[in-house]
């Protein structure tokens, strides 16, 4: 059996040395841009492999060089899943906190059964370079590079 402990920014395994994990926030600024900035995109990221600093978010604006995300953000146990939107900036808090009341009233069910579908349903993997090394981040299926649906 292993055993974890989590700080900040490493884990350690009684199986492996200190391994330090990016920031949510860095895979996602990183994969938009791997991508060149899409017009969307829809991962999953498991959340063994990031430290979830953007944790109490469920959507919100992201903004990458010129372009600004509308990002939907939800826990799927053992993922995190994103929903990203290129669209004009919005004033988001009423959607961000409705989306929070909701999750709560769920009692995470419904999230918690859907990444457990997911871990049978994802049919592709990329690899995001962060600075603190490579990040798979998954797809229930591929998407069209560039497709704006």
């Amino acid at each position: 059996m292993w055993r974890s402990l989590v700080s900040s920014t490493k884990t350690y395994s009684t199986a492996s040395k200190f391994k330090e994990k990016p920031n949510a926030s860095e895979v996602l600024t990183r994969y938009l841009l791997q991508r060149d900035l899409p017009p969307w995109t829809s991962y999953f990221v498991k959340c063994n492999d990031i430290i979830n600093d953007q944790r109490g978010f469920s959507h919100f604006n992201w903004a990458v060089k010129d372009k600004n995300y509308h990002i939907l953000r939800t826990g799927c146990y053992p993922y995190i899943k994103y929903h990203c939107t290129c669209r004009p900036h919005k004033d988001l808090s009423a959607e961000d906190s409705l989306f929070r009341i909701i999750k709560i009233m769920n009692l995470g069910l419904p999230c918690l059964a859907y990444g457990i579908a997911a871990e049978f349903l994802i049919s592709h993997r990329e690899i995001v370079e962060t600075s603190k090394g490579r990040v798979p981040i998954h797809f229930l299926y591929k998407e069209d590079i560039g497709a704006h649906f």
